[in-house]
């Protein structure tokens, strides 16, 4: 018996709809179709229209294919703009607001074919301040932040990609907890205007999706490289990666099961041929953690300024306390900081050293139960900072048996070869999995 289509991937159903085996409308019906089973209690959605996207479905089998992305919903994070559907950033304050035109990333999708199936929640501001969205794998758990929504409606089969942003953590954080692939790209890669920003330094868009294949088809659009859409056949067939692994100097804030995930998957991915490199964390890293969070507080408190001094009562109290920390922070500190990610990112090679891709934790272990937090950006701060692209993968279970998830790091600008490899490590990571079950 065949799956529904909306356990299929992106990919797929591009494929499928560019054939004439589905359409829009029966793609679109298979994720609304999900939607109404677990909408209600998962509440990825700050704004959907069911009707809406089924007459942007129709449309779009009438019209021309536009691009490799026709047919296809995109669920979309509440921070970026979104000229005929409301975007509210997270804030009571943007109640009902309504951009004049969409954001770049936005723009890019819907010319490639694909339509704006919702907007998904957010923490206030992409900051921390939590919104409602729970956890598909167990609702008593936070879906990670501050991109809570779009992860969630890739794990629950919502939406077969979704965008989110990142300062910190917050696209490959809450893919780990969630169970499904997020990327980060290097700095720039993909447009930010639109965007509302929060630090001009480390914010960037990402995308979420259930196959690493997905992320690389999406990548393209956004990237403006059509040539990325074959890095996944590329990695299966081209030779393994060379890898490393690093859990960092922050090793102590990682739950064992975590430590364990990351030396396990070395091990498999050194069985299935992944060529192993040495990797050392140089003791000039340390300082990234706190210096991200200095990069982050000083322009966050900046860049929320109007908010900040006009429509203070509007804003959480957390958030409050986060923007007077980063109107605290004295000028030098900042420099200094930035100063400290530059002479990391020049000092990089001695971190990879032969390795292409570095294997780390994506979060300290699996989503912490409980709504009021949305979990700790520790292990994303360094790469964040340095510009690191980052994938990460999901990989085994923590104690409460929820997803792990590892991230593959690539040095800055090696996001092609980071496609490449998480294609080929997803593939071998599942053929394990496979003969495993198989086996049992």
């Amino acid at each position: 018996m065949k799956p529904p289509l909306h356990r299929y991937s992106a990919a797929r159903l591009a494929r499928l709809i560019a054939s004439g085996e589905a359409s829009p409308e029966s793609v679109t019906r298979s994720f609304l179709d999900a939607i109404h089973e677990r909408g209600r209690e998962v509440q990825a959605f700050a704004w959907f229209d069911a009707d809406r996207a089924v007459a942007a479905a129709r449309e779009l089998h009438l019209v021309s294919r536009r691009g490799p992305l026709h047919g296809l919903p995109v669920a979309v994070k509440d921070v970026i703009d979104t000229a005929d559907i409301p975007t509210a950033y997270g804030s009571a304050i943007y109640l009902n607001h309504r951009p004049l035109v969409d954001a770049a990333c936005v723009a890019l999708l819907q010319d490639a074919g694909a339509y704006v199936l919702g907007k998904t929640v957010t923490a206030e501001f992409a900051n921390f301040t939590p919104g409602e969205t729970r956890n598909p794998r167990n609702l008593q758990h936070t879906p990670g932040g501050s991109s809570s929504g779009s992860a969630a409606a890739v794990a629950a089969h919502f939406a077969p990609l979704a965008l989110g942003t990142q300062t910190a953590g917050s696209v490959i954080r809450p893919a780990a907890f969630c169970g499904v692939a997020g990327y980060k790209p290097s700095p720039r890669t993909i447009p930010r205007a639109g965007v509302k920003p929060n630090s001009d330094t480390l914010d960037e868009v990402g995308v979420f999706a259930n196959y690493a294949e997905d992320l690389a088809l999406a990548a393209s659009v956004l990237a403006g490289k059509p040539a990325w859409r074959e890095l996944p056949e590329q990695g299966l067939a081209g030779a393994a990666p060379v890898i490393g692994a690093v859990a960092t100097s922050r090793s102590h804030a990682a739950a064992p099961s975590m430590l364990a995930a990351l030396d396990e998957s070395l091990r498999r991915l050194s069985q299935r041929g992944a060529r192993r490199a040495d990797v050392t964390w140089p003791r000039i890293f340390d300082g990234l953690f706190d210096a991200h969070r200095t990069v982050q507080l000083f322009e966050t408190a900046r860049a929320l300024g109007p908010e900040y001094a006009y429509r203070r009562a509007q804003l959480s109290q957390r958030l409050v306390e986060l923007i007077e920390q980063g109107r605290a922070i004295p000028t030098h500190e900042y420099v200094a900081a930035l100063q400290l990610a530059r002479a990391c990112r020049a000092a990089l090679a001695s971190l990879f050293g032969a390795a292409e891709i570095v294997l780390a934790p994506s979060a300290p272990g699996e989503a912490p139960s409980g709504l009021s937090s949305t979990g700790d950006p520790v292990f994303n701060r360094p790469w964040q900072l340095m510009g690191c692209p980052v994938v990460t993968l999901p990989f085994g279970r923590g104690e409460a048996g929820l997803p792990l998830g590892l991230s593959l790091v690539a040095r800055p600008g090696d996001d092609a070869r980071l496609l490449a490899a998480a294609a080929w490590i997803e593939a071998k990571l599942k053929d394990d999995d496979a003969t495993a079950a198989a086996a049992a």
